[in-house]
């Protein structure tokens, strides 16, 4: 008895109450859209590394910003040591949850953590978002080598962009060097915790069986999409059929008591959406409104191809949360209320309408103090109180208070053009008012400001950076899904309709007190080869989004 006192004496004192969190319990983190609903803890904050163009300042002097839309993305890091830079420095405890390159080459990523002095990985930055390999893994000394392990998911490329979702935890502290010859454009997303609140496991670059069995399930569950939801016991099914929903009316239902919306499906009749002009009905008229608990307002109001990240029609796109096929809508968010919820479905349109909804439950009795589910619609509002000296380029996505997470967008753009008189040179390129890289949409910085931030923690390098993909400025404009990132359709040329979804799972964006989201928006709603904001320019660029976030019960959102 004397010697377990003495274990429990010589203990450190912050041992007890820490939430110690297992590698596999990390990568499981990839996938939880139940953990979304938990409040943040002390200390948990998010932010991400990027090159963005260091010209774009805050003066605290003067409470005003400037280069504010400067664009040379690729160029920005923390300092130089000789020919090589410091891209990322933090302490810990915390983990990097995705890395993104547009053009990852052969100089050497080295990444230290818990002040050591070697580097647990130290490879060419270009095979860092390949295949895991020998040196990754740890082996009985008598087994000989093994092939590279395949993770298509978790190390996607998507048109070109690189992207890495492997976590890499570290307890102490991490810096990231990229060697001269490492290539172009890089973000870094983490996530630091409260060393009073979390351990981490002890992470030296190689993965176990354990480790190596939790990311192919990971990837696994990723390949699958929404198509591979996590399914509860006790799991209630309620299927309704709605007839000739009318102009101007609206389906509801009231849930009664506590429990959690794991999955709701929606789906029409063939022979009501057999033409592109039916489809955009249906996706721009027919909104989801729900209300939690007793609030007045409703937490989630957006219409069906905005909610789902398919408009203006059924593109075929498959997340993780949301994802949509001809006639056939899917939500796998995690939506819990302690007392009761309204469902509703609204018709804004002019025509009738035959829907098929299928809501699945499940009881839990302890809620009260989960975070609420919200979603959003809107097309720029709000953009008026964004009033800081020079930050006019910024087009919100989402403004809140209170305390909850920010996990994602999806983000309509029409962008077209009158053809100019002066053709470009080539294929895209061109000068002044002929056809050139500016007449794209995506060229806009995603900016992320928390709990007050004047600087923002996030600040990305482009709009199609963002979502995970590259260089979408050149042809071929690759269509593609992923499990946190979808672009299901865009105009080959740029002239036209573009959808995108972007989504924070394990990376998602906690909050105590406030979020201010934005992403930089180049052109004027009406643009041209007049001024920018001419009225009488014949080209447009309009944004509409619907932003994915939870928030404390009670709290109420600005929407």
């Amino acid at each position: 008895m004397k010697n377990l006192i003495l274990i429990l004496l010589l203990a450190p004192a912050n041992f007890f109450g820490q939430n110690r969190i297992t590698y596999p319990e990390l990568v499981n983190r990839l996938t939880d859209l139940e953990y979304l609903a938990n409040p943040p803890m002390d200390g948990e904050i998010s932010g991400n590394f990027s090159s963005y163009d260091r010209n774009s300042k805050y003066d605290i002097n003067t409470n005003s910003y400037s280069n504010w839309d400067a664009n040379r993305d690729g160029t920005g890091y923390i300092r130089k040591i000789n020919n090589d830079i410091v891209v990322f420095e933090q302490d810990g405890p915390g983990v990097i949850w995705r890395v993104w390159s547009a053009l990852p080459l052969s100089g050497h990523i080295k990444i230290y953590i818990d002040n050591k002095v070697l580097p647990i990985i130290d490879k060419p930055f270009s095979d860092f978002f390949e295949q895991l390999n020998e040196e990754n893994i740890e082996l009985p000394k008598n087994l000989p080598g093994i092939p590279s392990i395949n993770l298509p998911e978790l190390m996607s490329t998507l048109s070109r962009g690189r992207n890495r979702f492997i976590p890499i935890p570290f307890q102490k502290n991490c810096k990231i060097i990229l060697e001269e010859g490492w290539g172009m454009y890089y973000h870094i997303t983490y996530t630091k915790f409260s060393d009073k609140e979390v351990r981490l496991p002890k992470f030296n670059g190689t993965y176990s069986k354990q480790d190596l069995i939790a990311l192919a399930n990971t990837d696994r569950i990723l390949y699958n999409r929404g198509f591979g939801r996590k399914k509860y016991e006790e799991e209630q099914i309620l299927n309704f059929e709605i007839d000739n929903l009318s102009k101007s009316s609206h389906w509801e239902t009231n849930l009664i008591g506590s429990g959690v919306i794991n999955h709701f499906n929606i789906s029409f009749n063939k022979d009501k959406y057999d033409s592109p002009k039916k489809r955009k009905e249906i996706l721009e008229n027919l909104w989801i409104q729900i209300i939690w608990d007793e609030d007045s307002k409703p937490a989630v109001s957006a219409p069906f191809g905005m909610f789902f990240g398919s408009y203006p029609d059924f593109y075929p796109n498959r997340t993780l949360p949301i994802g949509a096929i001809p006639g056939n809508l899917y939500s796998n968010w995690y939506m819990p209320y302690s007392d009761g919820a309204n469902f509703k479905i609204i018709n804004k349109g002019e025509n009738l309408h035959d829907i098929n909804i299928s809501l699945v439950l499940r009881p839990l009795r302890e809620t009260k103090k989960l975070l609420r589910f919200h979603a959003k619609w809107h097309n720029g509002k709000y953009k008026n109180t964004i009033n800081d000296k020079g930050r006019d380029i910024d087009w919100p996505i989402l403004i809140t208070n209170g305390k909850g997470r920010y996990c994602g967008m999806t983000l309509h753009v029409q962008n077209q053009w009158e053809e100019p008189k002066n053709k470009a040179e080539n294929w895209w390129y061109g000068k002044f008012n002929t056809r050139n890289i500016w007449w794209w949409w995506g060229e806009g910085d995603e900016k992320f400001y928390v709990d007050g931030e004047k600087f923002p923690s996030t600040f990305g390098t482009g709009s199609e950076d963002y979502i995970g993909y590259a260089w979408s400025a050149e042809p071929a404009f690759a269509l593609f899904d992923h499990a946190f990132s979808s672009q299901p359709f865009t105009a080959i040329d740029g002239n036209g309709h573009t959808i995108v979804s972007r989504f924070h799972i394990g990376d998602n964006i906690p909050f105590q007190n406030s979020f201010t989201g934005v992403i930089e928006k180049y052109k004027a709603d009406k643009w041209g080869d007049k001024e920018q904001n001419c009225s009488e320019c014949p080209n447009i660029c309009l944004y509409q989004a619907v932003a994915f976030w939870y928030l404390m019960p009670g709290q109420k959102d600005k929407y």
